[in-house]
């Protein structure tokens, strides 16, 4: 006996009940996560708001914080990373998802995530049309040189 999944949509995603967990789609199937943990919030806020200013001062665009993502559609793949930015003239307003990926998404790893998983949104991402990825370690600094050329934040600074 065969059991069929009904897979979800964007839409069906964004219309879900706020119930304090995080959600994603991923070819259809919805993913849930528990909230971030304090350091893990710490982490994307410093990122975000860093990354913000410099952007704002530019006049490059605009960062964002857990926004959904259409990543691909039939089955529809949904991501929120931690932050992201887009370029200004590839900005929509809207109440929804994006219907693009960003120009650069921003994952902060926790402690028990699986790295097949952390490779698998990477390629998400980059599949969808992502320029860069990052996904936030101890060491090096992150920075985008071709979307945000001057920008640079000491990852070492962020854990200390």
């Amino acid at each position: 006996m065969s059991v069929d999944t009904r897979l979800m949509t964007a839409d069906e995603l964004l219309a879900m009940p706020d119930d304090g967990m995080r959600h994603e789609l991923v070819r259809g199937e919805l993913t849930t996560m528990p909230p971030p943990g304090v350091e893990h919030g710490d982490i994307a806020a410093e990122i975000a708001m860093q990354m913000r200013m410099f952007v704002k001062q530019h006049k490059l665009g605009k960062v964002y914080v857990e926004t959904g993502y259409v990543l691909a559609t039939g089955p529809d793949t949904v991501r929120g990373p931690d932050v992201s930015f887009v370029r200004n003239e590839r900005l929509v307003k809207t109440q929804e998802y994006y219907r693009e990926a960003p120009d650069l998404a921003v994952e902060v790893t926790s402690p028990d995530d699986r790295l097949s998983e952390v490779t698998a949104k990477v390629a998400e991402y980059l599949s969808g049309g992502t320029t860069v990825v990052i996904v936030v370690t101890v060491n090096g600094s992150l920075e985008a040189p071709d979307l945000l050329p001057g920008w640079s934040l000491p990852l070492r600074e962020l854990f200390a």
